[in-house]
């Protein structure tokens, strides 16, 4: 029997994908064979409506190829496709259990492509994705939800930001969270909010408000998810934008490929999508840093939060959370109470059943307790808590690790409220610099080097150093009293540049070789310029005919006299009406403002060099030459937190390291290598993966030596006019670029 001829629109629809292509084409003239294929669509997904579960495996494939068929045509034909988004809605839907799992893919991706191709809008799509998501009991169902609908949000802003949208989902969410606390339903709210806040989508308070409420729950995981994101989110952020930064293009290799490779159309596109990405990058380099407040700075109403937390989580004795999640949510706790100076009186109580050296994780709970210190909280809260670590951690029969880890927490407890100390137990701490340990001594010496600045006056003369010592005769270092505020007075730096000023003008004098009167001179030459002169205001008439005028007052000539002046202040001195402290203080403030401020506009120099100045002299305190640290390292603390590593840090300096860990941190920082290479062969793998090429001279030596024989004898033979114009040759090709004259 001969083989039957297979007509032309046979052929057609027996093979769907072509049909589609032709279709995108041309859809008028296609329009009766769409239709023709929609009529199979809904006739298959009607069966599959009424038996979705006993449908075969070619009922299967077909109705998947026309669900594919039908979405990326949707968009040319919409009168006839009008219902296709309610019917994948409803399948999905009602069916996402017992569906195929490649056709219940294939209708998810279906959803996506309508929404790509604005058939539907996001809101249509993320309304019938996420109760799915929520409620399947599918993990691959999920996993694929869950990155479709972060695709979507993306896609939403990318060009801008779509606040409807994000309201409304930001909505959906905190209803989630809110309306069953017991269910783990709101941890695809916390992963959701999380993913986005990394990629700086969402940015505002909102989301923030979200995982307060998850940080709120009843369930475990959801608390956890929510302390988390506060406690990493913005680490998290900040490390995915430096990886963003760090995926740049060098122009200059770009530009040599093209000229040493033959130019195709394949690398021409390549070209121009390298510079296209190189722009790109100039432009965002170029464009103004969006202000991404820190999440823990977005909480409304901290306070109430980190009481409500405190009381729900960890004062609750009914709260059954394991000691690790316990931990997260007392850092949480106690970050929200150093960042935002919150007072939590039931908080410093609390600590106390835990500071013993045999308590697992001690050293997170001393972090904990550091850092729920600030300047605001009473020193009598405190100080039994320092006298519990002092007893329990700091004695002679304690281990060297024990006894430095509680020294060193002692010591960031002072940092940030030094009043909590009492003299004898602070002699008593500093007295251990003279342990064997070297741990224990570099935790006592730093603990008298913070009181040597701070407090000096609780140390004893001995141990106060040469500086405090004079800073406490002059009058520099004043007693430090509780809820006094530091506050800096007119343009930070100000007196760097006034110390700059003086030294110019002198090094000028030096080089003029004027004395002290030229130097005079010169100081009332700048007087006058900057208007300040002060021959030139009128000195009051002391004639006066009206009785409300001028009162003149009689001077005597030995008022200016130095032992008179001398007398008269040591009179005064005894004299019932003495001047207040309030009032001493305020003239020496007064005295300390620079004069420059006063007297001197700024100019645009002036600035750039306070800047550079500034910059100069935070370097010098962060390389050491200025001790001064303590305002630097709570500012450090509060961004950052304190850490069980920062108590551990002064055992783990005194301690012997093991031969692993000096492997471990020799290999630290260095580029993994799965097996042995010499370094003429790491130099080959790096030029590879750099994307140039080996020279004539390599590609000469791998040749066969039978390849090369007869060139070679040829070379021999030539005669020295050959020679001259082959080398004549070769140099007139090297200025044009060689063979393919890649330099033309």
């Amino acid at each position: 029997m001969p083989k039957r001829k297979v007509a032309a629109l046979e052929k057609v629809d027996a093979d769907l994908v072509s049909l589609q292509y032709k279709i995108r084409r041309d859809p008028k003239s296609y329009a009766q064979e769409f239709y023709d294929q929609w009529l199979a669509y809904d006739a298959q997904r009607q069966i599959f409506i009424s038996s979705p579960s006993s449908a075969s495996s070619e009922d299967n494939k077909k109705f998947h190829d026309l669900v594919d068929l039908v979405a990326h045509v949707a968009d040319l034909y919409p009168d006839v496709t009008a219902p296709y988004f309610d019917h994948l809605k409803e399948l999905l839907t009602q069916h996402h259990a017992v569906l195929n799992p490649d056709l219940r893919e294939k209708v998810v991706g279906s959803l996506s492509l309508l929404r790509r191709k604005d058939v539907i809008d996001s809101t249509s799509l993320l309304t019938t994705l996420f109760p799915i998501l929520i409620s399947t009991p599918s993990k691959s169902l999920r996993s694929l939800l869950y990155t479709k609908i972060v695709s979507d949000l993306r896609e939403s802003n990318s060009k801008a930001t779509n606040h409807k949208l994000n309201r409304t989902i930001q909505t959906v969410l905190h209803n989630l969270v809110t309306s069953d606390r017991t269910s783990t339903k709101g941890m695809w709210a916390c992963r959701i909010t999380r993913e986005l806040w990394r990629r700086q989508i969402w940015t505002d308070a909102r989301p923030c408000d979200v995982m307060k409420e998850a940080c709120l729950s009843d369930n475990e995981k959801v608390v956890v998810g929510g302390v988390r994101f506060f406690l990493g989110g913005d680490k998290e952020r900040e490390e995915m934008e430096d990886d963003s930064s760090d995926e740049e293009i060098d122009i200059k290799k770009v530009k040599h490929q093209g000229t040493i490779n033959k130019k195709t159309k394949k690398r021409q596109k390549a070209m121009e999508k390298a510079m296209e990405k190189i722009k790109k990058q100039e432009r965002k380099k170029h464009a103004p840093h969006p202000l991404n407040f820190s999440a823990l700075h977005l909480i409304h109403d901290p306070q109430g939060f980190a009481e409500q937390l405190f009381q729900k989580h960890l004062q609750n004795t009914k709260c059954k959370f394991s000691l690790d999640n316990k931990l997260l949510v007392l850092q949480l706790v106690t970050r929200l109470v150093g960042l935002h100076k919150l007072t939590i009186i039931s908080l410093y109580p609390w600590f106390t059943k835990y500071l013993t050296p045999k308590q697992p994780s001690v050293t997170s709970f001393l972090a904990s307790l550091a850092q729920a210190t600030h300047n605001h909280v009473p020193p009598d809260a405190i100080e039994p808590l320092v006298v519990k670590i002092a007893n329990e951690f700091v004695s002679e029969a304690s281990a060297a690790e024990v006894a430095s880890a509680g020294i060193n927490s002692i010591r960031e407890v002072a940092l940030r409220q030094p009043l909590c100390m009492s003299e004898t137990l602070l002699q008593d701490l500093v007295m251990y610099q003279k342990s064997k340990d070297k741990g224990v001594v570099m935790a006592a010496k730093g603990l008298q080097s913070l009181y040597r600045e701070v407090y000096p006056e609780l140390l004893q003369k001995k141990f106060r150093g040469k500086e405090a010592t004079m800073g406490l005769k002059s009058g520099e270092v004043k007693r430090l009293k509780f809820g006094e505020e530091q506050v800096e007075n007119g343009i930070e730096g100000i007196e760097l540049l006034e110390k700059y000023k003086e030294e110019q003008r002198l090094k000028k004098l030096a080089e003029k070789g004027e004395d002290a009167d030229g130097d005079a001179k010169m100081k009332d030459d700048d007087d006058d310029e900057d208007g300040f002169n002060s021959d030139e205001w009128e000195v009051a008439s002391n004639d006066s005919d009206s009785s409300t005028g001028w009162i003149n007052v009689e001077h005597s000539d030995d008022e200016d006299e130095g032992p008179a002046a001398k007398k008269q202040r040591r009179d005064n001195s005894t004299a019932p009406d003495l001047i207040s402290d309030e009032a001493m203080a305020a003239a020496a403030e007064a005295n300390r403002i620079s004069k420059l401020a006063m007297t001197t506009i700024l100019t645009p120099a002036d600035l750039a060099k306070l800047t550079e100045l500034r910059r100069e002299a935070q370097l010098d305190k962060m390389t050491g030459t200025v001790s001064k640290r303590r305002q630097e390292l709570i500012a450090k603390h509060i961004e950052d937190g304190v850490t069980a590593n920062d108590i551990e840090l002064p055992a783990q300096i005194g301690k012997k390291s093991t031969k692993e860990e000096r492997v471990a941190m020799a290999k630290d920082g260095k580029p993994a290598r799965e097996e042995h290479k010499s370094t003429q062969a790491i130099r080959k793998s790096k030029k590879e993966a750099e994307g140039k090429s080996s020279t004539n001279k390599e590609k000469a030596r791998k040749k066969n030596f039978l390849m090369t024989v007869g060139k070679a004898r040829a070379k021999h033979k030539r005669s020295l006019v050959d020679t001259k114009k082959r080398l004549t040759a070769h140099i007139a090709r090297s200025k044009s670029g060689g063979r393919r004259r890649n330099g033309m």
